[in-house]
Formats: structure tokens, sequence, C-alpha cells
């Protein structure tokens, strides 16, 4: 999400809750630090998604951290490590394989509830496949499916069904309640046995993604993630959603259901978060240092403050890898300049116009990112240094991007259109791609686009790829999950069985790559299943379907009240219930 989850890659009608404290006992395992208080969060764009089947940011898995629970996460740390490492959540412990490698069984943590309105309630094995089947529902799916549909067995005929199903609450309903996936069998309440179809070494790391989160029965009554499903919201997490007014302000207040007992991984520190949007990042920084904002949602921290706080030793900032990565996505099905994006020379051009230093510059310089010239982050297994469109000092060659651009027959340069999200450096680092394709003969029409619908309105709608409301895009991916990652990377932005993706905007597919892709899904010890994915970057950068040019850290900041600022992998932040606030 890229996660987006990206970086690329949810609104909720006043839920009332109160915000007292919970009994002592509850706290339990919180006795190393200190509880109470108020978290303040503060960011620009809302929350894509409340409902964790259709959550797709990295941003939001901050926000789903603390309201729902899955069966596999990961401990908030500080050790790289240690933050990578699988855990059991939901589940009591992490299983090996059985049957060469194809059944997973896990039992269920007892005392783990949901927040249901008859009163609080234990998860159940049933709830945990009706997760699964939710994700493929036929009005708001899942952006992850493509990792489970094939892999699960059984899901694949499940969602081709459901595919025929009106998108209705009452024939959605229907058809969950009343059809199962063969592959999951839940022989009691607290066992779910899960049966691939192939070995897949990454399986584990799937189940950690908020979309596999378990589903109770009452959300069945609801549009996935609509109105009601927002203002009804059922939390197995310890937080739930209380007061919210989209696009300004979103407060968490204790899941009265929440155990300490029954949750190794959150220690719940704090009585409540308050998460205010809107704000511009000179403006959070200021209030994160007078001491009226605590941590940061979607902010980048501007290059010029970033040197200052890097310049007097500031020990509240942190870097953290995530295997991010910005590069344009390139538009091949539309037909503006009669389809002049579909001949590779072009799209060659372009991957030889960019100025990938002058980006990195504009980013903050090489401690916070490097030029990129693959599909996979520093980080990531498979990432390897190779450059299939060299430059001088990743400068980019303009000569060489016009010599291609005659070749395709456009001597005289051609004129793109592209977005770009209105948020943080982005402007800035828009005009630079402007500026270096300018050099080589190539124009940018540049349109900005608000920060919340960039990803989920603009670029998402197929209708404005065909229609060519775009030729080129920058847009950003974190892997969906911590480890090894590289098919996060690759499945959803360049592999197509026919069904469109929603991050792979041009439906791009390359029969090669995706052969050896399944090898590596298959391989078994780290050096193959490097060297396999490294091939696949080769081939996919040979039809340039992107243009990649940053690797980036990302750079967190904290108020001086923040305590125990332990970063929590899927979100790429301090672990919103881990923190407590020392005021």
């Amino acid at each position: 999400m890229h996660h987006m989850t990206g970086f690329a890659r949810l609104a909720l009608a006043g839920l009332m809750a109160t915000t007292s404290i919970i009994a002592l006992p509850q706290l339990a395992a919180a006795q190393d630090g200190q509880p109470g208080g108020t978290l303040r969060i503060l960011g620009t764009a809302d929350i894509d998604h409340f409902d964790p089947t259709s959550a797709a940011l990295v941003t939001s898995n901050n926000f789903l951290r603390a309201v729902t629970r899955q069966l596999i996460s990961y401990a908030a740390s500080t050790d790289e490590a240690a933050r990578i490492t699988p855990e059991g959540d939901l589940a009591t412990e992490v299983p090996q394989p059985s049957n060469d490698g194809l059944t997973y069984t896990f039992k269920l943590r007892q005392g783990a509830q949901w927040n249901a309105p008859s009163g609080a309630r234990q998860i159940t094995s049933a709830d945990f496949e009706r997760g699964i089947k939710r994700m493929c529902n036929p009005l708001l799916g899942s952006a992850a499916l493509t990792y489970y549909q094939d892999l699960i067995v059984g899901l694949a005929d499940f969602c081709s069904g459901f595919s025929k199903v009106e998108p209705t609450v009452e024939a959605m309903k229907a058809y969950i309640e009343g059809n199962d996936i063969t592959g999951i069998e839940t022989p009691d309440d607290e066992t779910i046995v899960i049966n691939l179809t192939q070995k897949a070494g990454d399986f584990i790391y799937m189940l950690s993604l908020p979309t596999s989160a378990p589903a109770p029965v009452e959300v069945l009554d609801y549009l996935p993630d609509g109105p009601d499903y927002r203002s009804n919201f059922i939390a197995s997490g310890p937080y739930t959603p209380g007061d919210y007014t989209p696009d300004s302000s979103l407060q968490l207040v204790r899941n009265p259901a929440w155990t300490a007992e029954s949750d190794p991984l959150r220690k719940a520190y704090v009585d409540d978060i308050q998460i205010t949007f809107g704000l511009q990042p000179d403006a959070v920084l200021q209030q994160l240092q007078s001491g009226d904002g605590d941590m940061t949602y979607d902010i980048t921290i501007p290059p010029a403050i970033l040197q200052l706080l890097t310049a007097t030793g500031d020990e509240k900032l942190m870097t953290v890898s995530s295997g991010a990565t910005a590069f344009l996505f390139i538009n091949t099905v539309s037909e503006n300049n009669n389809g002049a994006l579909r001949d590779l020379k072009v799209r060659q051009a372009l991957n030889y116009a960019i100025d990938k230093a002058a980006i990195v510059q504009q980013s903050g310089g090489p401690t916070v990112g490097q030029p990129v010239n693959g599909i996979f982050g520093p980080g990531v297994l498979g990432y390897h240094d190779f450059n299939l469109y060299p430059s001088p000092d990743a400068k980019g060659d303009p000569a060489k991007a016009k010599e291609l651009l005659a070749e395709a027959g456009y001597p005289d340069g051609i004129t793109l259109k592209m977005p770009f999200r209105n948020q943080n450096n982005e402007p800035a680092i828009a005009q630079t791609i402007q500026a270096s394709m300018a050099a080589a003969g190539i124009t940018l029409e540049l349109t900005p686009v608000a920060p919340a619908d960039y990803y989920s309105k603009f670029m998402t709608n197929p209708v404005n790829t065909k229609e060519g409301t775009w030729d080129i895009a920058p847009v950003g991916w974190t892997p969906d999950w911590a480890g090894g990652s590289a098919r996060s990377v690759f499945q959803p932005q360049f592999s197509f069985n026919g069904t469109h993706q929603t991050y792979n905007y041009t439906d791009y597919n390359n029969p090669k790559a995706n052969e050896l892709a399944q090898q590596a899904i298959n391989a078994t010890t780290p050096e193959e299943v490097g060297k396999l994915w490294s091939e696949v970057d080769e081939l996919v950068m040979a039809d340039a379907p992107v243009v990649p040019y940053l690797a980036n850290k990302v750079v967190l900041y904290r108020s001086a009240a923040v305590q125990n600022f332990q970063p929590y992998a899927l979100g790429v932040q301090g672990d919103w219930t881990n923190v407590w606030i020392q005021r």
C-alpha cells in the first residue's frame, strides 16, 4: 500500500464513546510505562478507509494497528531485525507449515474480543474466514486480493462467484454466509486450517496485513466502508473510533472489550488518540517543537527543516528504512500523441531524461534518499545495483533522450500531462521533474491533485487512464509487508492475470517476469529468492513501464513528550499503541 501501501499505500459518523480511564487491571502490561493522557497526531490528508479490507495506504496501517488485530503481526522496535520478525497476534504462535509446506494451522488467542453491540465477544475462526471472504466483495474489494486469490485453495472460485452478485447489502451478506472457501477449515471456534495451492515462503507475512483481519458478522449488515459501517465500527484492537469530522479530526478512545492480557504486541498506554488533518508540514513541525502536538501522520519533513534538525543533532529525529520507492508510471493505454507512450523508445527516452540527483537533493539529500533504477528499493530481497538507462552522476542524459525521441518520430519533442499530489515537497519534486524533461525536449503540463483524492479517486480510476487525463504520473510504493516482500512490490503493480488490479494502472504484464516471479515465490533459500527477483527487476525495466527515481528512507520526528518511540513496520511510524506521554 502502498503501499500504497504505497506512499502510496476512513470516515466515521459520530461514534459516541466514553474517554474514561480503564481500570488498572486492564493495563497490567503497561507497568513499565506511564498510562494515561492524550496522544496528539498531526497530518495533512484523512485516512483512506476505516474498513481494513479496503485500506491501502501505509499511513492507514497506523490507524488499523490501533483498532484491529490480525493473526500475525510485528512487535514495534527500533531493532530492524526484531521489527520485521512475524509474531503471533490473534494467533497464539507463528506455526510451521505441514503437508509439504501447503497447510498452516493456527490456534486463536482466548480473551481477544470484538467490541460488539451486544457486548464483548470472543473472536472466532469463522470471523477469520469471513474477513477473507469480504476481500473480494463486488462493491469495494481489497487492493491486496491478488496475493491471496490464487494461493488459498478455493478462494479464486469463491471470488468468481462473488463477482456475479449484486453489490447490495442483502445479496453480499447472503453470498458470504451461504458459501465457503474450501481451503479454509474451521473445525472449532479457536482453530483455523488454511490450505495453499503451492508453497509460499511469504504467506505468513501476508497474514499480517490489515486486509486479512477477521470480520464480525454484524458488518455484513452494512456496505463495506460505508457510512453505516463507519458509524457502527466494531473494534478488536485497544482503541475504537470516537468523534470524527471528515478531513478535520478523528478521535480514538479506549475499546472496553480489549484486555492487555490477550494482546502481546500492544500496551495501549494512552487513554485516547486525537488525530488532526488538514495541516501543512511547517505548521506541524512547529507544533511538535512547541509541544502542542506529539507525532506526525503523513508528513514529509521539509528539506530545510530537516537540515536544521540534523545539524543540531536533534535526538527526536529518527530515520527508518521501508523499501519505499518513487517512480513515474507511464500511461500506455491512452491515445494521447497517437499512442506515443506505447513506443518503447519513447519510454526509454523518459528514463534517460530524468535528473534523479536533483530529485534526491530536493528530497533532503543523500541522508534520506538515493537514486533508484529498478522496481525494488534497498531492503527488499531482490534489490541490486543495476541501471539499464545510465547517465553521468544520475543527472540525466538529455542528448540520449532526444535521440530516442527522434528515432520514434518525435524530433521536435513531445508534450505530456503529469498530475502530482499537492502535498509536502511533491509540488517541488514535480517541478524538478518538469525541468529535467524540458532539457530533453519533453514538455510537461503539471496538474495539482488534492492529496486525499490522488490515489483514491484520480489514479485508481481506469477512466482517467483510458481517456488520457494523465500521461505520466509520480507514484510511490512501500512494500505491503516487512521481510521478504518483493512479491508485494511486483504482483500488484507489474502483473496482470486478466482482471484489472487497482495499482497496475495500465495492466502491464510480462509473462517471462511472471514465470520467474513464481519461481522466486516457491524458492526456499534467500540466495535463490534474491537472484530470481533481481532477474525479474531487470526484465521489467527492459520494458520501461515506469521511470524509477528515488529510494527514500522515512524520516520521523516527535515531540519531547513522546516516550518509548518504537516504529511499527507496516505503518513506518512510531507505534501509537506503545508510546506513552510525559508532559
